[in-house]
């Protein structure tokens, strides 16, 4: 029987969700859109202002304006991501979330106690183990996963636990 105890911090739930935004194609297309459309607006401007008035100094301001929106705007809107993230957990969720977390991996589920309660969760419910330069996740859904961040684990030994759980997945799959 393998156990693991861990800490998880509101960091590793915003850097998880991150991750699914980032394998997200819908959302990288609207990122790419309002990366580049609102300069190209801009610049566009820019060169109407140059044609009808001549003025070459407003035309270098739009210009520069538009170049820093962007190189800037992808550092902006990971920033607001990340801010309604932590906002889109409630107070009661996040103690229910965050914490100390102990998973138990017994012969027909994994068994995890948490801040939240207790849980059990078939092998048989669980599509895979992703091991991460940083965390594990045991994804239980598409878009969710137990996160186990790596230099949080206070007892157990991670690589065994990941590697016996993954071998429990592909067992018990249906």
């Amino acid at each position: 029987m393998f156990e693991i105890e861990y800490e998880l911090e509101i960091e590793d739930l915003i850097h998880f969700n991150e991750l699914r935004l980032k394998t997200d194609p819908s959302i990288q297309k609207e990122l790419r859109s309002k990366r580049l459309l609102v300069p190209a607006i801009m610049l566009f401007f820019g060169l109407f202002y140059y044609i009808a008035y001549a003025d070459t100094v407003t035309t270098a301001y739009i210009t520069l304006l538009a170049l820093v929106w962007g190189v800037m705007s992808p550092y902006y809107f990971k920033m607001d991501m990340r801010r309604q993230l932590r906002n889109s957990y409630s107070k009661e969720e996040q103690e229910a979330i965050l914490g100390t977390h102990k998973l138990v991996i017994e012969p027909e589920v994994l068994r995890e106690k948490s801040p939240g309660g207790k849980s059990a969760t078939k092998w048989s419910d669980m599509l895979r183990v992703d091991d991460l330069p940083d965390y594990v996740h045991i994804f239980v859904d598409i878009d969710a996963a137990i996160i186990i961040p790596k230099k949080q684990v206070t007892s157990g030994d991670l690589k065994k636990f990941a590697k016996q759980a993954d071998s429990m997945i592909e067992r018990l799959a249906d």
